[in-house]
């Protein structure tokens, strides 16, 4: 599992830095580990050839900014995520990264728009049986960022959102996208699976065994492990 934590700029400017990415690295090797996978961190994508990415296994996401992966290396990820080579693993930031890259947003499964509130909020939970919620109980409350998204892929299947109510809508920039308020979702690309969370934001998440078994059963997904 190549887990992928590069900071990059963006386009227009510098981008912000999370300060819980190596605790994150952490616990993904963790993760991947327990998957039964070999965990390979990646803090520069000009360190994985393009053949590494196209041989498979998983890619896991914690990125921000323009990421600056080559032509050939977004060739072979996309290639082989359809062809069923490559999972995906998607967290937190993960949707704020490669603006540049239009086949990006298909394999993560939307863009980031913004995120007006870092608020404790209740956790709605809209399957209550797929690998990474069904162990979960209502009422779920949680302390992050809440993302905007736009261009949710149609197909997505949303496991978390936040519940209704629970966000003040008065705070600058707050709107209700046509997406309404996803937290987590995953989907099929091509032969591949992707999973994806924007929790995460901060170290406690990383502690949490609730949140580490939500990412272990989203990764688990992406693997074929269904139940």
């Amino acid at each position: 599992m190549f887990i992928v934590t590069q900071v990059a700029p963006y386009p227009d400017g510098p981008s912000g830095v999370h300060g819980v990415l190596t605790q994150a690295s952490t616990a993904l090797g963790e993760l991947a580990g327990l998957a039964g996978l070999e965990p390979v961190t990646v803090s520069d994508v000009g360190d994985v050839s393009p053949a590494e990415l196209a041989h498979g296994g998983v890619l896991s996401l914690f990125t921000i900014g323009e990421t600056p992966w080559s032509d050939a290396q977004r060739h072979a990820i996309t290639d082989s995520v359809r062809q069923g080579r490559l999972s995906v693993v998607g967290v937190h930031s993960a949707t704020d990264a490669c603006r540049a890259w239009d086949d990006y947003a298909a394999l993560v499964g939307a863009r980031f728009d913004g995120h007006p509130w870092t608020v404790e909020f209740e956790v709605e939970i809209a399957d209550r049986v797929h690998p990474a919620t069904a162990h979960l109980t209502a009422p779920w409350r949680w302390h992050d960022e809440v993302y905007l998204f736009r261009d949710l892929r149609p197909d997505a299947h949303v496991l978390l959102r936040v519940a209704h109510g629970q966000l003040d809508m008065s705070v600058p920039e707050a709107r209700v996208p046509e997406c309404g308020f996803p937290l987590a979702w995953c989907f099929t690309e091509g032969q591949g699976r992707a999973f994806y969370t924007s929790l995460g934001h901060f170290p406690g998440a990383w502690e949490s065994p609730t949140f580490l078994c939500h990412v272990a059963g989203g990764l688990r997904w992406t693997l074929g492990d269904d139940a």
